[in-house]
């Protein structure tokens, strides 16, 4: 979902028109619109006034989530079943803590130690 869905799907929840989340962001309805509609993306002190009117964290604003990507990838599944959650979790949440590379030159260790225990 993009940013302007956020906002708007976020201030419909809180039930709020255009006109009084523009007005208590301090921000112009036209302003508020062009987000809205994705024809610009807020600057980040505008985001933190929005996400503070709408009562929630300004990164889950900001969040811009592919429709594609809400579904897990069939392969990815049935490695998570292979492996069991615990330690696919475990392996994702440090492999987000380096790069792609550094993942890479991991998993090439990881298999040489392992050809050479066969």
């Amino acid at each position: 979902m993009s940013v302007g869905k956020n906002i708007r799907n976020y201030r419909e929840l809180k039930q709020l028109t255009k006109e009084e989340l523009a007005l208590k962001a301090r921000i112009g309805v036209h302003t508020l619109e062009s987000y809205e509609s994705d024809e610009r993306a807020p600057e980040l002190d505008t985001a933190l006034k929005l996400s503070t009117v709408l009562d929630i964290p300004a990164s889950e604003l900001l969040e811009y989530k592919d429709v594609d990507d809400a579904k897990i990838d069939e392969e990815l599944e049935a490695l998570i079943k292979e492996i069991g959650s615990k330690s696919s979790k475990l392996i994702l949440k440090k492999a987000r803590d380096f790069s792609e590379q550094d993942v890479l030159k991991a998993m090439n260790l990881l298999y040489e130690l392992n050809q050479q225990k066969k």
